[in-house]
């Protein structure tokens, strides 16, 4: 997968949840929740064509990766 359509979710000094797509030096945007955060980037992923999305938790420490499908597959598998 192509590394511009991989994301971070992880918390800021703040107390707020960044979902951040990697190689950006600035969050996309800054959520309340971590769920609200992942589900963000999980759908950014999924309309960029697929990707990777890492989360991390409250230690900073990785606690998800997962591999997000093409959202927009025009030719999806069939059965």
């Amino acid at each position: 997968m192509a590394t511009e359509n991989n994301r971070i979710v992880y918390p800021t000094n703040s107390g707020n949840w960044a979902n951040k797509k990697i190689g950006n030096t600035r969050p996309t945007k800054l959520f309340e929740t971590q769920n609200e955060a992942i589900n963000s980037a999980y759908k950014q992923i999924k309309g960029d064509g697929g990707g990777e999305l890492t989360i991390v938790g409250k230690n900073h420490k990785i606690r998800q990766k997962t591999t997000v499908p093409n959202g927009n597959d025009p030719y999806p598998p069939k059965g």
